[in-house]
């Protein structure tokens, strides 16, 4: 059991799993996380500035099943928390399933890009989560569990518009398949990619015009939920001769002409 006061016991199989996920505050985070727990997972529940949202999250699966879930705050771009996360983790002393999930999106235009834009996207959507998932590797190992990265479909098809991020995700693809030969055989590897799930907010918001446009390319002619990217985070979390390889859940999205 987890709260923000008290440790993990020391490691036993028959304890609940533990799973970390990174940006879990909300949005599909929030989604993956409330499925875990719903299969009987005990939380880390990672977040940078949505306190309201994580502490709000925590309370209402604590309340479900007491102790079951802890928050942590750290700025993922920043090593040195990113350094500090993953001590507070190894403390904790247990780590079954690591869900690489936070992320950030906007638009960087080519003509406009920025070196502080490349440093945001490719720290928080790439190099945070290599650092998070080797530092974390020996707990995931004694578990024999499974780390999972959340991709996107234009790590294959970089999205017109936000280079910096399809880079981003492209090396976030090789490095699932890269860690999954490294990490075996103990620890699986494996990505989801994302198609149209929830419409991005902020500088990258899309009018409903562009969100029909995204939604007629689309093979199944429609937005998918969060809950399809918790369903396959599921599966894969208990897939046991799956690694290395990247799901697509994109409503056929990444095979339209």
């Amino acid at each position: 059991m987890l709260d923000n006061q008290s440790s993990l016991p020391e490691p036993s199989l028959s304890e609940p799993p533990v799973a970390l996920i990174t940006g879990a505050a909300q949005r599909i985070g929030a989604c993956i996380a409330r499925s875990l727990h719903q299969q009987g997972y005990d939380l880390l529940i990672h977040y940078r500035q949505s306190a309201t949202e994580a502490h709000a999250l925590a309370d209402e699966l604590n309340r479900i099943r007491p102790h079951s879930c802890r928050y942590l705050q750290a700025d993922l771009t920043d090593m040195n928390e990113v350094e500090h996360l993953c001590g507070e983790v190894i403390e904790l002393g247990r780590l079954d399933l690591l869900i690489n999930n936070a992320s950030s999106f906007y638009p960087t235009p080519v003509e406009q890009v920025t070196q502080a834009a490349w440093n945001d996207l490719i720290n928080s959507n790439l190099r945070a989560a290599f650092f998070i998932s080797t530092r974390l590797s020996q707990l995931i190992t004694v578990r024999k569990g499974a780390i999972i990265n959340l991709v996107d479909i234009h790590a294959q098809r970089g999205l017109k518009g936000y280079p910096i991020y399809s880079i981003a995700k492209a090396g976030l693809l090789m490095m699932t398949q890269s860690l999954a030969k490294e990490l075996a055989p103990a620890v699986r590897v494996n990505g989801i990619s994302p198609g149209p799930i929830l419409w991005p907010e902020a500088e990258a918001a899309l009018s409903p015009e562009q969100q029909q446009e995204v939604v007629s390319k689309t093979l199944l002619q429609r937005c998918g939920t969060p809950q399809d990217i918790a369903d396959a985070v599921l599966f894969l979390s208990s897939a046991s001769y799956i690694t290395g390889q990247i799901l697509n859940v994109d409503g056929g999205k990444s095979l339209f002409s």
